[in-house]
This record gives C-alpha cells, structure tokens and sequence, in this order.
C-alpha cells in the first residue's frame, strides 16, 4: 500500500490536500483490512478533497473490505471529501456491484479515467 501526498503543510496547519492516492496490493480482506484501515486513517488525516483507492492489485474485496471503503467514504464526505475506487478487477468489480457499493462509491475503470475533484 503505497500514500501519496506532494503537498507539505507548515506544522500546527490545518492540511488540506485535494488529492490522495492510496495503492491497495492483495485481497482486501478480513485478515488485511486492519493494517489498510491504518493507511487510510493517515490519508483522511491530510483532509483531501479526493480520495482515490486503487484497486488495480486487489484481486478479492469480501465483506469486510467493504465495509472498510463504506465506513471510509462515509467518513471523507463528513469531512468535505469523497473517494472513488480505480481499477478493481473484475471480480472485485462484481462484489461491489452485488454490496450495490457502485452506487454509493464513483469507479473508476482504467488509470487513465480522471477523478472528480470537487472545489
């Protein structure tokens, strides 16, 4: 899992960033999502506007994956924020879409696909 940020804020400012990458590599899964819960605390502590989490190295997303991206979402929106899902296979592809996380969530299809980045 990888957390990229290009911006540096003085220290005691309130950081504000308008987006975040956040890399997930193998199954998002009951056994991983405690130590992915912990990079996406890091990346909702910078504030962004965006979230983004690709998904293009996670073959399998189970229950507690997603719940992990719905709690995350639900808490980047009460923040101002959204995030979106890139690139998740095809089979991550389809437990989202049966959790109906598709509706919730925006996907993105290909690295080339921009997010939406609200002002």
């Amino acid at each position: 899992m990888e957390v990229t940020v290009d911006d540096v804020v003085p220290a005691g400012a309130t950081q504000v960033v308008p987006l975040v990458e956040v890399q997930v590599r193998g199954d998002l899964d009951a056994r991983s999502a405690p130590s992915v819960h912990d990079v996406l605390e890091e990346a909702l502590a910078l504030h962004p506007r965006q979230l983004v989490i690709d998904l293009a190295d996670c073959e399998l997303i189970d229950a507690a994956g997603i719940l992990l991206l719905l709690d995350t979402h639900r808490r980047a929106m009460r923040d101002g924020g959204t995030v979106a899902l890139r690139s998740p296979s095809a089979r991550a592809r389809r437990n989202l879409k049966l959790a109906r996380v598709d509706r919730v969530l925006q996907v993105l299809t290909s690295d080339s696909e921009p997010p939406r980045v609200t002002p």
